[in-house]
C-alpha cells in the first residue's frame, strides 16, 4: 500500500500549534531580550522613522556586530543622531531602561563605549546614554514577526553534532523525508516573501528588491554596508538608467571604496575614469557617504570583495529595468531553461565588464584567466534568497495564483547549490551516519536549513526541549508499512 500524502500545511501547522509561545500567538506583552536582540540585529524596523526618547531622529548606518560574550550586545555600530556627524560605538539591548543601572552597566568599563541603549518601551526621558525604544517602530506587528523571531533570527547551529532526531529520522522512508523537506522549504520561501512584502509596504517593490539584491551581494561579512547603499539609492529616488561607469563610480564613491591613489598597472586608467565621474557627483551625495570602516575586508574570498560586487550591481542598475526583467523572466522563460535564462539576465557580457574580467579588485594583479562577475553558486543564492521570494511576494499581493504556482515550481526544480559548512553540520546533526539520499535540489537544502532554524537552534546542544523528534514520530506513525530510507 502506498503512502498517502501529508497534509499540505502539516509542517507549518505543527510549528504554530506546538512550538510558538503564547506571546507569539497574540503579539501582546513584553518580548524577551533575545527577541529584541534579533530585531535590532536584522533591523526589522521602520528605519526611516526611528526617533530616540530625547526626540532626535536616529539613523542606523550599521547596527554593529553581535557580541556573544561579555560586554555590550553589539559592538562597532555606526549611529547618527539628528544632523550630528555619525558616531561609532557599542549598542546595549535591554527590555527596559532600568536594565542599564540594574545590570550595573553604568559602573562597568566594558560599557564605556555604548552610544545607544535600545529597549522595548519606556516613558523615561533624557537618559544617558541615548535611549531608543523599539516598540513604536517595528516593521510589522509583533505577532507577525514572532514565527521568524522563534526560528529564523539566529543563524548559528549548536556545536553538538548528533541530535536526538537521528534515530526517528533513520526509520523514516525517503519519500516521507522528502515531503518534510519540501514543506519546510515552502515555509522558508513564504517567510522570505513575507519579509519582502513588509519592506515593500514601507519603501515600494523596487526599493525592496534592490535592498535584497545588495544585501545578498554582501554575503556574510558586508551585508549591512551593502544594504545601506541600497537604502541611500532608494531614498534619493535616483534608481534610473545611466552609464555603467557612472553607476560604478557612484557606488564605489558612496561606499568609500575608491582607491585614494591610482594603482600601479592596468587598473590605473579605470580608476582615473571613476574619479573623474565621482568628483562631479560627490558633493550631491555628501550627506550619505559611508565610512570606509564599515567594510570587513579581512578573511574575505577575493571573488566576494565589495568592489567587485558593486561593479556587478552597477551593471544591473545601468539598465534601469531590473524589476520588469525579473517579472518577464518568470512569465516567459522556457520552463526547462529557466536557470540559464536567469543567468543570462543577471550576468553582464564580458565586453561590458572591462577590468573586472581579469581582476578581483581595482588593485589586484591580473588573473591567469577571465572570471565572470557572477558564478552559478551565487546565482543560486540570489534566486533562492531574493528573486523567487520577491516575485512570490508580488504575485501573492496581486492574488496571481498562476504565477505563484510557477514560482513554486521553479523553487523546487532549481538544482542544488554549493555545499557549505552549515549544511554539512546540519546533515551530521540530523542524520548522523545514515545519510539518506536527499533530493539534489536547492529546495531540499533550503528545507534542511529551515528545520535547523525551527528546531535545532531553539534547543541546546543536548536537544533539550526540541520538538522535532516528536514531529518525526507523528509522521512515522502516519506512514503505513514504513521502511527505513535506503
Amino acid at each position: 500500500m502506498g503512502m498517502h500524502a501529508l497534509p499540505a500545511d502539516f509542517y507549518a501547522r505543527w510549528l504554530r500549534e506546538h512550538c510558538l509561545p503564547p506571546l507569539a500567538r497574540d503579539g501582546t506583552g513584553t518580548p524577551p531580550e533575545r527577541w529584541l536582540q534579533q530585531i535590532w540585529r536584522h533591523q526589522r524596523l521602520r528605519r526611516g522613522e526611528l526617533r530616540g526618547l530625547d526626540g532626535r531622529p536616529v539613523r542606523v548606518l550599521h547596527p554593529g556586530f553581535w557580541n556573544r560574550g561579555p560586554g555590550p550586545d553589539f559592538q562597532r555600530a555606526v549611529i547618527q543622531f539628528g544632523d550630528e556627524p555619525p558616531v561609532s560605538g557599542d549598542v546595549e539591548i535591554d527590555v527596559g531602561v532600568g536594565g542599564w543601572r540594574g545590570h550595573g552597566h553604568d559602573r562597568n568599563s566594558r560599557y564605556a563605549q555604548v552610544v545607544l541603549h535600545v529597549v522595548w518601551a519606556s516613558p523615561a526621558r533624557d537618559l544617558q546614554p541615548p535611549v531608543l525604544p523599539l516598540a513604536p517602530f517595528l516593521e510589522a506587528p509583533l505577532a507577525e514577526l514572532a514565527p521568524w523571531l522563534e526560528s529564523d533570527a539566529v543563524p548559528e547551529l549548536p556545536v553538538q553534532t548528533l541530535g536526538q532526531c537521528c534515530a526517528p529520522l533513520a526509520s523514516l522512508p525517503a519519500g516521507r523525508l522528502g515531503e518534510l523537506l519540501q514543506q519546510a522549504a515552502q515555509v522558508r520561501l513564504e517567510r522570505k516573501a513575507g519579509e519582502f512584502a513588509r519592506r515593500a509596504r514601507q519603501a515600494g517593490w523596487e526599493a525592496a528588491l534592490w535592498e535584497g539584491l545588495f544585501t545578498a551581494l554582501g554575503y556574510r561579512h558586508n551585508t549591512w554596508p551593502m544594504r545601506r547603499l541600497a537604502e541611500v539609492l532608494g531614498e534619493s529616488k535616483r534608481l534610473g538608467p545611466d552609464e555603467p561607469m557612472h553607476w560604478e563610480a557612484r557606488l564605489l564613491g558612496l561606499g568609500g571604496l575608491l582607491p585614494p591613489q591610482l594603482p600601479a598597472g592596468e587598473g590605473a586608467p579605470h580608476v582615473r575614469q571613476l574619479w573623474e565621474i565621482w568628483w562631479r557627483e560627490r558633493d550631491a551625495w555628501a550627506a550619505d557617504l559611508l565610512p570606509a570602516t564599515l567594510w570587513q575586508l579581512g578573511a574575505l574570498r577575493p571573488a566576494n570583495h565589495p568592489q567587485r560586487r558593486l561593479a556587478l550591481a552597477a551593471r544591473w542598475l545601468a539598465d534601469g529595468t531590473m524589476p520588469d526583467n525579473l517579472v518577464r523572466w518568470l512569465e516567459t522563460a522556457n520552463p526547462d531553461r529557466f536557470v540559464e535564462a536567469l543567468a543570462n539576465l543577471l550576468t553582464p557580457a564580458p565586453e561590458a565588464t572591462a577590468i573586472w574580467n581579469w581582476h578581483w579588485t581595482l588593485r589586484s594583479p591580473r588573473l591567469p584567466k577571465q572570471q565572470p562577475l557572477l558564478g552559478l553558486p551565487r546565482l543560486t543564492d540570489l534566486a533562492q534568497n531574493v528573486v523567487l521570494p520577491w516575485l512570490h511576494a508580488r504575485a501573492n499581493a496581486g492574488g496571481n495564483v498562476a504565477l505563484l504556482s510557477e514560482i513554486t515550481r521553479r523553487h523546487f526544480a532549481w538544482p542544488a547549490g554549493e555545499d557549505n559548512a552549515v549544511l554539512k553540520l546540519a546533515r551530521a546533526r540530523l542524520f548522523g551516519a545514515t545519510r539518506p539520499r536527499l533530493p539534489r535540489t536547492a529546495a531540499a537544502q533550503q528545507g534542511l536549513l529551515q528545520i535547523t532554524r525551527d528546531f535545532c537552534e531553539r534547543a541546546d546542544a543536548l536537544c533539550n526541549g526540541c520538538r522535532f523528534p516528536e514531529l518525526v514520530r507523528v509522521v512515522r506513525a502516519e506512514t503505513p508499512h514504513a521502511t527505513a530510507p535506503g
